[in-house]
This record gives structure tokens, C-alpha cells and sequence, in this order.
């Protein structure tokens, strides 16, 4: 975690692609990782407001669980 975020991420995304084929993604995981969750990532990075904080979410889930009842 010392390390800065694009070393991170660079990091991350190596060990996933080390995983062997078939422990691995499928061809839409690794395109999604690769396109979709890289974005997010940076995005979150360059503007860290848009986070939303574990507790938030825990909280809609929650909510989403008891209203399914």
C-alpha cells in the first residue's frame, strides 16, 4: 500500500494475469478488468469524492436485504 496507485495498479493487474487459464477470468471478466474496472479506478483516483464509503454501501445492501422481506 506504500507504493503509489499507478505502481499499484500495474502491480494488481500482473498478478491477475499470472493466474493460469483455467483458474483464470473469462474473456468478458478480462475485457471488463482491463477497459470498464481500469477506468473506474483511475477515475476514483483523479477525483476521490466520487468514493463512496464501505458503510454506505453496507447500509444499502442492507436496506436492498430487508425490503426484499
Amino acid at each position: 500500500m506504500s507504493l503509489p496507485p499507478d505502481v499499484r495498479k500495474h502491480v494488481a493487474l500482473r498478478l491477475l494475469e499470472s493466474v493460469d487459464p483455467p483458474e483464470g477470468f473469462d474473456p468478458a471478466s478480462d475485457s471488463w478488468l482491463h477497459s470498464d474496472a481500469a477506468a473506474a479506478y483511475d477515475a476514483l483516483k483523479a477525483d476521490p469524492t466520487r468514493g463512496i464509503s464501505a458503510d454506505d454501501i453496507r447500509a444499502g445492501f442492507e436496506s436492498k436485504w430487508a425490503a426484499r422481506r
